[in-house]
């Protein structure tokens, strides 16, 4: 075993796993939840490509076929997790399971039928000595508070977990999640970058197939924009004076096979926006150019401007999306006011409720 503790912690994130050991600053491994095969392989070949093997330079993701063991933020597949886990624990980790336990993080409001299949693939196929399940809202609290020990003083927090399914804010109170004040939005990472691929296909290259490329694309480039008329504005003007506009590199097979950012330094370039002054200066030179020569792009780039900053924009306005679910602004207010009124009825007990624990 390469760490100093025999505690092996997974995060089993619907998008991302994150594995390492217990008492360690860093996960070990960040690798990508899901299996995948290249668009050329024989239709029954077993070749799948697992967790790390995706982020491997000389491999080729474009266009690949993805399977994932988790689906709207649930185990549904064991399978394709064995495979997953299998590659992390013995490869990444090299960890016999046999002589470790394991600190496993469940999503929340797990079904006792999942967390039976859960079970089955800790104790039965990797023979784990023993389980901890805990949820993300809890443990955040405790990593915090032992970064800041002011915090040990504070009983009641709330946690914002934006994961790849969901959004959940959920209060804590003395390290434990009070479940039945927890709120939910279902939108997380993946409803972004399935909206980015369609902006970028309908505005520049068809990319729908490219899920791995535009999620890399997506956590490289976009951010949450605190001003968005302005930031719509500048991004309106000519390509030279726009502070957004950017490109991404698609793999062509031969050169390189990974995507890239093709400056990053013009991709900084927000964050030192002019003052207000200044943009409205440069609002009126852009008018008076009435010849707009725009940029070439090759034939495997793509070049990103508002959406940017539109795509995580979604979740304050989820509407745009077609969703009905209320925006996270509104989340993060009838939280804490449902847990107030709870914490002031229920205060004797409220801990003893806020406990779970498996049959």
């Amino acid at each position: 075993m390469t760490g100093g503790s025999r505690v092996v912690v997974i995060d089993n994130g619907g998008g991302l796993l994150k594995a390492g050991f217990g008492g360690d600053k860093d996960p070990i491994a960040v690798v990508p939840n899901c299996i995948a095969k290249s668009p050329g392989s024989n239709a029954n070949s077993k070749k799948w490509l697992a967790a790390d093997q995706l982020q491997a330079q000389d491999v080729d993701v474009t266009g690949m076929t993805l399977r994932r063991p988790i689906d709207r933020g649930y185990l549904i597949n064991t399978e394709v997790q064995r495979e997953v886990w299998e590659r992390v624990l013995r490869s990444l980790l090299q960890v016999d399971p046999t002589n470790s336990s394991l600190l496993l993080v469940e999503p929340q409001f797990n079904p006792p039928g999942l967390q039976h299949a859960t079970d089955e693939l800790v104790f039965e196929e990797f023979g784990f000595n023993s389980l901890c399940v805990a949820d993300a809202p809890s443990l955040v609290r405790l990593y915090e508070a032992s970064r800041q020990p002011s915090l040990f003083h504070t009983q009641c927090s709330l946690v914002v977990d934006c994961g790849f399914s969901f959004t959940h804010a959920s209060p804590v109170l003395q390290n434990f999640t009070l479940n039945y004040a927890v709120r939910r939005m279902d939108l997380g990472g993946k409803a972004l970058t399935n909206y980015l691929k369609e902006l970028v296909s309908y505005r520049s290259l068809n990319v729908m197939d490219e899920t791995l490329l535009i999620d890399d694309a997506k956590e490289k480039l976009c951010f949450v924009s605190l001003d968005v008329p302005r930031d719509l504005r500048l991004a309106s003007l000519s390509f030279k004076d726009n502070p957004f506009r950017c490109s991404y590199i698609l793999p062509d097979g031969i050169t390189y096979k990974k995507g890239f950012v093709k400056d990053l330094d013009e991709a900084r370039r927000y964050c030192s926006l002019p003052v207000e002054g200044e943009l409205d200066k440069k609002d009126g030179d852009s008018d008076t150019v009435k010849d707009r020569k725009k940029p070439e792009l090759s034939q495997n780039e793509f070049a990103l401007t508002n959406e940017r900053f539109l795509v995580p924009e979604m979740l304050f306005h989820p509407i745009d999306l077609g969703s009905c679910y209320l925006n996270v602004s509104y989340t993060f207010f009838i939280c804490p006011l449902y847990f107030i009124i709870c914490f002031l009825e229920h205060a004797p007990t409220i801990a003893l409720a806020s406990l779970s624990r498996r049959d």
